[in-house]
């Protein structure tokens, strides 16, 4: 999914990818690159205040990516 979003964003000029969000009937699935070798997923419920957990994707991801290098 995410290799396919960062294709999409590629061919229609739209820089580079950050996240990939899939909203459901259930709720959403957010995807974010972690590095060069990890992606973070990350479920949440329909009801969730989505700016928040963007910011707490966010950190995560770096510190993932950041652990990983290290």
């Amino acid at each position: 999914m995410l290799s396919l979003g960062e294709r999409t964003a590629q061919e229609l000029e739209r820089g580079q990818l950050e996240q990939v969000l899939i909203k459901g009937k259930m709720g959403y699935v957010l995807m974010v690159s972690a590095g060069e070798d990890a992606v973070l997923t990350v479920l949440a419920k329909k009801d969730a205040k989505l700016g928040l957990i963007f910011l707490d994707v966010k950190r995560a991801s770096q510190k993932i990516s950041e652990t990983i290098q290290s």
